[in-house]
């Protein structure tokens, strides 16, 4: 491996935003699923200045017409009105995101949207009250898909054990589940909410309005992977049969074609903040956040719907030296909520802190001892952004952002 690239591809020296607090540790999105040993540079952009991507396209944001852009999205939503039933689907769970861009479509813009949940692993109180509240405050239509929990619940394991990334099938699952509903319901418009490009991929990956065909559509169960297994090889290992993966075959890209459907992103045609997302919803849609923050984070509003969600951000501080706290200071940041000084002590203060509240849940759902945990905790940690003490004998990041 090249002397400049550490763990997951990732650059050896790491260097912290200017202007935000994130590194350039920060991974492509690609990256979650692939090995430790990864060759090639996987990671977000830095520019001379030292100043990230995501806040290049902050400052490119500000110089968007964003009346064009709306009338854009008014005349593709024509396109796809229909005198009758569904005419757009929004994956969602009746967060703030897709509580916000189902409702403004229903509201604003005469559209019918059928919003579709891919079921978290295990609802939070707050979030099962969310979702409830998505239907009977806000109005809207939807279909609940929950699928085999033995199956998501094995998958889930391997991917933690394997890969270090329990919520993998959860996130295969959330991406082709709207396609596969547009599928069944012959609706040719699927609406998402923000690009997640914009959090520090290719600035050119936001010139798009819409997501690429390959994120959620495949051609065999020997390319679609959980925990670097193969469909094929999970069956002949533990004895599943095809159609027990039925949820998570996504549509062929020919599929796709022959069904005209579009997955698009609100946050292209109009400008994305997710604070104001927060009020939206909250005003519409009977969203309430938390009672208290979220456990490795200062907020109380995002990503509060699944017990296991905690674990997802402490497996990318593990890997990547990057916890809640800095993905949600970041974006704050470039929205102008907080300074980076602001952002630099809450990261300081929060972004380390275990996710103790459903540890002994998580450990059970995923049939895993404490001690396994923190072996396989151990073993995906990078070593050049990691270091063990031996007086404190406690793990230590080497690099914290200032």
């Amino acid at each position: 491996m090249s002397k400049l690239i550490g763990d997951y591809g990732l650059p050896r020296k790491v260097l912290f935003c200017k202007k935000c607090v994130i590194s350039n540790q920060r991974p492509s999105s690609t990256v979650e699923f692939k090995s430790k040993r990864e060759e090639k540079k996987n990671s977000i952009n830095f520019d001379k200045d030292q100043v990230c991507s995501a806040c290049k396209f902050t400052e490119i944001k500000k110089k968007i017409d964003w009346n064009k852009r709306e009338k854009e999205l008014v005349n593709l939503l024509d396109k796809h009105r229909k005198k009758s039933g569904y005419d757009v689907i929004v994956p969602g769970s009746g967060g703030k995101d897709s509580s916000f861009t189902s409702h403004i479509l229903k509201t604003k813009y005469g559209m019918n949207p059928l919003t579709v949940t891919w079921s978290p692993h295990l609802y939070t109180e707050i979030g099962w009250k969310n979702f409830f509240n998505w239907s009977h405050v806000g109005g809207l239509d939807n279909m609940l898909y929950t699928p085999n929990g033995v199956l998501h619940r094995h998958l889930t394991s391997l991917a933690f054990k394997n890969l270090l990334n329990p919520f993998q099938p959860f996130i295969v699952g959330q991406r082709i589940i709207g396609p596969l509903m547009a599928q069944k319901f012959g609706i040719s418009l699927i609406m998402y909410g923000e690009n997640q490009a914009e959090y520090g991929n290719k600035i050119s990956e936001n010139n798009s309005p819409k997501m690429n065909n390959k994120f959620f559509s495949s051609k065999s169960i020997n390319e679609i992977k959980f925990g670097g297994l193969s469909i094929k090889e999970i069956m002949k290992s533990f004895k599943y049969k095809a159609k027990d993966f039925t949820p998570y075959l996504p549509l062929s890209e020919k599929e796709i074609i022959k069904n005209k459907i579009e997955v698009h992103y609100l946050g292209h045609y109009k400008k994305w903040d997710p604070q104001e997302c927060f009020y939206y919803a909250s005003e519409n849609t009977g969203f309430k956040p938390n009672e208290t923050r979220t456990e490795g984070s200062y907020s109380k509003y995002s990503s509060i719907d699944d017990k296991i969600d905690t674990f997802h951000y402490y497996t990318t501080l593990i890997k990547f030296g990057i916890g809640r706290t800095t993905y949600d200071a970041a974006q704050e940041i470039r929205n102008d909520k907080i300074t980076r000084e602001e952002g630099v002590s809450l990261v300081h203060k929060y972004d380390q802190e275990f996710p103790s509240k459903y540890f002994s849940e998580f450990l059970n759902y995923i049939s895993v001892s404490e001690s396994e945990f923190w072996q396989i905790i151990n073993k995906f940690r990078s070593k050049h952004l990691w270091e063990f003490n031996k007086s404190s004998k406690k793990w230590k990041l080497k690099h914290q952002v200032q």
